[in-house]
């Protein structure tokens, strides 16, 4: 591909951006290739972007939400569920068990609640976290 990429380039005009393009990828080659000469380096960067789809979705979302109270209170939740993520959890399924208990839960052992005190069992039950 390198070959070809360099035999393209003086066949286009060195304005075109097809040029520039061309031009950007073979400056950049070894770094471009990098991935098949080590193979813990990923081909594309897909997974970092597909884990920020959410913050960056967030953010635009809460310029809207009508009040800073509610904007905090959005975060927080957005919060919650990303260090459930963190911790193995299946957000939904932890939220649903928090929810769950949080109306009868002494509010001084709270802490409890939170996802790094909590567990998966089974398909998304979520469970307390044995002491060590």
């Amino acid at each position: 591909m390198h070959a070809w990429l360099s035999q393209l380039l003086g066949r286009v005009s060195a304005k075109s951006e097809l040029a520039q393009a061309i031009g950007y990828s073979l400056t950049r080659w070894r770094a471009l290739t990098r991935y098949c000469d080590d193979g813990r380096i990923e081909m594309d960067n897909n997974a970092a972007e597909r884990a920020l789809r959410g913050v960056a979705l967030g953010r635009g979302n809460y310029l809207f939400m009508g009040s800073d109270s509610g904007g905090e209170r959005a975060a927080a939740i957005y919060s919650l569920v990303q260090t459930a993520k963190l911790n193995g959890l299946d957000p939904e399924a932890y939220l649903r068990e928090v929810l769950g208990r949080i109306a009868e839960h002494p509010i001084h052992r709270i802490e409890e609640l939170l996802p790094w005190n909590l567990t998966v069992i089974g398909t998304g039950h979520v469970e307390q976290r044995l002491a060590a």
